[in-house]
């Protein structure tokens, strides 16, 4: 089983952030994956087989980051829930694990909150300079839209196999958590 989801928003400085926003953030980012693992737990649990849980964080979910702190509050949070259901989880054989991208190039990233993010000092900034701020945060050169979905597809089946891997955080992300 998989969950997944997650918005971005516009940047803002951490005091400055609106509580509305606070809120949307962490309702779909934490509470949408809560709610998923909170549906289909039980599911694996009647099976009694075991099973493998996979949440989908972030590179945000392992590191800080400005001017984003509900974003990464939200997948910090991902964190701690996968590591809670993989405590609780254990004694059934169910593995739970999380999965941290960069950025991948889906319309939650690109847009003009996103650009202005990543390229604050640029008075319109679009596409062509968020791709330049953005592969400038990985170590390994990993343009933004050149395979990003296509790497972390096969992670969910490795971890998925993978019997003694559980409570793990694997990053994706061309290094910009180093």
């Amino acid at each position: 089983m998989s969950a997944n989801a997650g918005i971005a928003s516009n940047p803002y400085l951490s005091h400055e952030l609106p509580p509305a926003t606070w809120n949307q953030m962490i309702d779909i980012n934490l509470t949408g994956v809560w709610n998923t693992t909170r549906v289909a737990v039980p599911h694996i649990l009647a099976g009694g087989r075991g099973g493998s849980v996979v949440l989908t964080s972030s590179a945000a979910g392992l590191k800080g980051y400005a001017h984003i702190s509900h974003y990464t509050a939200a997948k910090h949070g991902v964190v701690g829930l996968m590591r809670s259901l993989a405590s609780e989880l254990a004694p059934s054989s169910i593995r739970v694990n999380s999965l941290h991208p960069t950025q991948v190039d889906t319309p939650m990233i690109q847009n003009e909150g996103t650009y202005r993010i990543f390229s604050p000092d640029h008075p319109n900034p679009g596409r062509a300079e968020f791709e330049v701020a953005s592969t400038a945060t990985n170590k390994l050169p990993h343009p933004v839209g050149r395979g990003g979905r296509r790497q972390q597809r096969p992670a969910v089946p490795r971890l998925r196999r993978g019997r003694y891997i559980t409570g793990a955080t694997l990053p994706i992300d061309a290094g910009t958590t180093l």
